[in-house]
This record gives structure tokens, C-alpha cells and sequence, in this order.
């Protein structure tokens, strides 16, 4: 079944509901991860809160697969690129430092 993910709180409510259909608790996955309860919960409350590497990995122990296909029709301009003028001037998209320790 595919997961059409366009927010982060789209992410945060799909991550939920396949960990509870497969039968899991914030702690058996947190298992399965080597973290624990309270990081699955943070990771559940804010998916942005770890690396797109880190994101696999949770994906993975889910028994799901990331897959980026191209969507039936095109986004708007402003979504296509990473920065966006405010003002005569680009302002970067605010970026959260990498997560490298779960």
C-alpha cells in the first residue's frame, strides 16, 4: 500500500499507524532500534527530529520501504526550490542540525 507524505505530520501519523499495525509499542520498536520509548515518541511526535538515514532505519524496522515516484501533477513553483524570495532577497529553508546519536 503506498503513503502519500506531503508534512511532517502526515509522516508523524503514518509512522504511528504502521508500528501500531504491526502490533508494536513505542518500546518494542524502540527495541528493534537500539532506543529507547521516549525516542520513538519524539521520532513519532516530530519526524524531522532525525536524519533521512535515520529515517530508513526506522522505516526498515516498520517493514516499509521509502520510494519517491513523481507526482501525477507538477507542485507549485515555490515548492520546487529550496530557498524562496522574501523581500528581493533569498532566505534559505531553516535546516535542523544532523541527529547523529539516536
Amino acid at each position: 500500500m503506498d503513503y502519500v507524505i506531503q508534512t511532517p505530520l502526515q509522516l508523524s501519523s503514518h509512522l504511528r499507524a504502521l508500528r501500531k499495525a504491526r502490533g508494536l509499542s513505542q518500546t518494542a520498536l524502540g527495541e528493534a532500534l537500539g532506543v529507547g520509548q521516549t525516542r520513538v515518541a519524539r521520532i513519532e511526535g516530530d519526524p524531522t527530529a532525525i536524519s533521512v538515514a535515520q529515517l530508513i532505519e526506522v522505516l526498515g524496522a516498520l517493514g516499509v520501504q521509502m520510494v519517491l515516484r513523481g507526482a501525477a501533477t507538477p507542485p507549485d513553483d515555490d515548492a520546487q526550490h529550496p530557498t524562496k524570495k522574501v523581500a528581493g532577497k533569498r532566505s534559505a529553508i531553516k535546516r535542523r542540525p544532523a541527529d547523529h546519536d539516536w
